[in-house]
């Protein structure tokens, strides 16, 4: 086995640069994308396949991907990529496995994760993990193939918008006279609020990560900034807001989400989160009421939330299931350790 070409059972697998490709191969990278998004969630706006194809080049300062794709002449039938983090976490490495839907069962998902493999035993990562959903026939056996354990069962819902109790919204924005705080909503974080903003995003080291090895994760302002950055590239709207304590002028909660203007009509969630020092005063319900009043005014063709949470998140799967979220999506993410 080599770095530049491995081949199983007649699979050629070939290294592949996001960065330096031809533009049309990348964007045959991308179509495959949209391609098996398109198998698994057929009711949803069609993804693009130019954005797809953007969306490969985008990586935060600290993070390294290695690509690899099966050609069938010009089409791509199959991508993995292994990201990590040359900083943080440096035992682990994140793999993803796509495989054209009329090319399964062929040994291309097994040629890509052995290759994957190879990469991440060359940057001596000790487990690799990854995610499978139920929309993807075959996704849970082929991780226990692989060898790999379930550690984090995840719950992906929908919110119909048409569907929201506007007295219950109403109930969560309404907040006692004279508290302390004030709100900002952002698309771009001031410089002056930055290093606030990361401190606070640490906060979500604290949700669930089930029987994931995973460290805690540090958030820096040049994290953020590449964040901001790979948005705006992607003309993705992705307002943030955040409540800050006036005594002290520490931010104490933010919630945030995230759309593009082709596929208006679904709006994902990205994070919602409270220090600990101020949960149980009902700060994680306003800020998901705020957000909503927000999309109505700033979202017009919205009409669906989608978020992810663990099945051990009682706290926030509560929130979510009174403002009529339903079940969607059952997600697993393995991890597998390598010998």
């Amino acid at each position: 086995m080599t770095s530049t070409e491995l081949t199983l059972a007649a699979v050629s697998v070939s290294p592949f640069d996001p960065l330096a490709a031809p533009p049309e191969q990348r964007l045959a990278v991308g179509q495959l994308k949209v391609d098996a998004f398109a198998s698994a969630y057929p009711g949803d706006p069609p993804q693009n396949a130019e954005r797809a194809a953007l969306e490969l080049t985008h990586l935060t300062p600290e993070e390294r991907a290695e690509h690899f794709v099966i050609w069938d002449g010009e089409q791509a039938v199959g991508w993995g990529s292994l990201n990590y983090d040359t900083q943080q976490n440096t035992h682990l490495a994140h793999a993803r496995v796509t495989v054209h839907p009329q090319r399964r069962r062929q040994g291309l998902g097994r040629a890509l994760s052995a290759a994957l493999e190879e990469v991440a035993r060359r940057e001596t990562r000790r487990i690799i993990t990854f995610v499978t959903s139920d929309r993807h026939a075959g996704g849970e056996a082929f991780a226990r193939l692989l060898g790999a354990e379930a550690a984090l069962p995840t719950r992906q819902s929908r919110l119909e918008l048409a569907g929201v109790d506007p007295a219950l919204v109403a109930q969560w924005v309404t907040r006692p006279a004279g508290e302390p705080y004030r709100l900002h909503t952002w698309q771009t974080i001031p410089d002056e609020y930055l290093e606030r903003m990361a401190d606070l995003m640490m906060v979500m080291n604290t949700a669930p990560k089930g029987q994931l090895e995973m460290e805690d994760w540090r958030i820096t302002p040049e994290m953020i900034r590449g964040w901001e950055a790979n948005a705006a590239e992607g003309g993705e709207r992705h307002p943030l807001i955040a409540v800050e304590d006036t005594r002290s002028g520490e931010l104490m909660g933010y919630t945030d989400v995230f759309w593009t203007p082709e596929r208006a009509s679904i709006v994902y969630q990205a994070a919602t989160a409270v220090r600990l020092t101020a949960r149980g005063q009902g700060l994680g319900k306003w800020l998901k009421a705020l957000m909503l009043v927000h999309l109505a005014e700033h979202a017009p063709g919205a009409q669906t939330i989608q978020t992810n949470n663990a099945e051990e998140n009682d706290a926030m799967l509560g929130i979510n299931v009174a403002l009529g979220f339903k079940p969607w999506v059952a997600i697993t993410e393995w991890q597998l350790r390598l010998k």
